[in-house]
């Protein structure tokens, strides 16, 4: 392949924000949208409670969470909301930590070294890969992610997870929700932020419980001193106002503005089921054009534990794979470089502690037209890099 190879496309995607977070807006967003913000308001004012509260009640109504779970607006995003679980639940039994990639491997640090909990279970595979599901032990707390956001790798369905567990399923969903069918009844603790799926600014997390978790949070009181921010209970009993949009810290009402305006989106295009189906048909674009490309392939192999919104590519060129370890780093930086200077995508760059390769954001909000005029580029891309280092060589 030379630079001559794929002649420089003319059409530019619409919007190039294929980053994996945040991410990009929901189509047709601009700045308008944020005109009732209540800036200068207090978020404990009548109207501030009634937005967050509004944000909490559509967000119920679109993921169709059963009427007994609990939902709550918590500090510093998807990491605040799992670290608000990892430190108020854990400890009551043993526990499974299952890890696949960066962010998982973020939460078994946490629960060995930080918490450094005794009885905990490390169940890992490497990028592109699932650790054995069955391995889990659910007479423990099992903590995992249910889609791992830097290697585009998901858990394929919910039947790995006992119905009858002893044990709480914590659940790191945030590149998942609003994309992906969840099974309430089989989870325990499950949180996401408003940054991925939905496209919503950064900062504030969401936390959902079952009422198992409830009781634990109820009859459990952690070893550890508990830090104002992460603390879910009062005198014995959860602190039910966190799950009524009375939030531990401030909150931006900016965001939170941002936030509603999403879900409203998502309303008016069907609710859960039509963003499943944006995502679903943005990863077959993606499959079509990986299918008919030698140079890239999935680092998930297996089609049924391939993300729908946080796709992971590999560059598969022999040329490249007979690179030193150091030159293969530079390609994909290369391609996401060149591709910023025309405007056409930005971020596609892999997570830094993932195996070089692109990441490519393929949320509800991402228009699959989109998708079809980044493909020729993307060829384009890697054949100028390509052309470029065997010229220097």
């Amino acid at each position: 392949m030379t630079n001559e190879s794929f002649a420089r496309p003319a059409r530019l995607p619409n919007n190039p924000c294929f980053s994996s977070g945040p991410c990009a807006k929901r189509p047709g967003w601009d700045a308008s949208a944020l005109g009732d913000a209540l800036v200068g308001r207090s978020h404990r004012s009548g109207p501030g409670k009634e937005r967050l509260g509004e944000v909490l009640s559509r967000s119920r109504d679109i993921l169709g969470l059963p009427d007994d779970y609990r939902i709550g607006i918590v500090p510093a995003s998807d990491t605040g909301a799992v670290e608000m679980a990892l430190w108020s639940l854990l400890g009551a039994r043993g526990v499974d930590v299952l890890a696949w990639e960066s962010f998982g491997s973020g939460w078994v640090t946490d629960v060995t070294k930080q918490l450094r909990l005794e009885d905990v279970r490390v169940i890992k595979s490497g990028y592109g890969e699932l650790p054995d599901l069955s391995e889990a032990d659910w007479s423990r707390d099992v903590v995992f992610t249910w889609n791992g956001t830097t290697s585009g790798v998901k858990v394929p369905n919910g039947d790995w997870i006992a119905s009858d567990r002893e044990g709480l399923a914590i659940c790191d969903a945030t590149s998942a929700a609003f994309a992906m069918p969840l099974p309430w009844e089989k989870l325990d603790v499950i949180t996401y932020s408003w940054q991925k799926v939905m496209g919503g600014e950064a900062q504030h997390g969401i936390l959902i419980l079952s009422p198992r978790a409830v009781e634990r949070l109820e009859n459990y009181v952690p070893a550890w001193p508990m830090p104002k921010i992460f603390r879910l209970t009062s005198g014995g009993k959860l602190n039910e106002g966190v799950f009524r949009g009375e939030t531990i810290n401030t909150p931006s009402m900016v965001c939170v503005e941002d936030a509603l305006d999403g879900l409203k989106w998502a309303e008016s295009i069907g609710g859960a089921k039509s963003l499943i189906d944006r995502s679903d048909a943005n990863l077959s674009a993606i499959t079509k054009w990986v299918d008919n490309t030698d140079w890239v392939d999935f680092l998930a192999a297996a089609p049924d534990i391939r993300s729908n919104t946080s796709v992971c590519l590999s560059i598969v060129d022999p040329w490249f794979l007979e690179l030193p370890e150091d030159a293969r780093a530079k390609v994909p930086k290369k391609i996401d470089t060149i591709l910023e200077r025309e405007n056409v995508a930005y971020d596609i760059n892999g997570y830094r502690d993932a195996p070089p390769g692109l990441r490519i954001w393929a949320g509800a909000t991402i228009e699959t037209r989109d998708l079809q005029d980044l493909f020729p580029w993307l060829d384009w891309a890697y054949a100028s890099v390509k052309a470029e280092l065997m010229e220097a060589e």
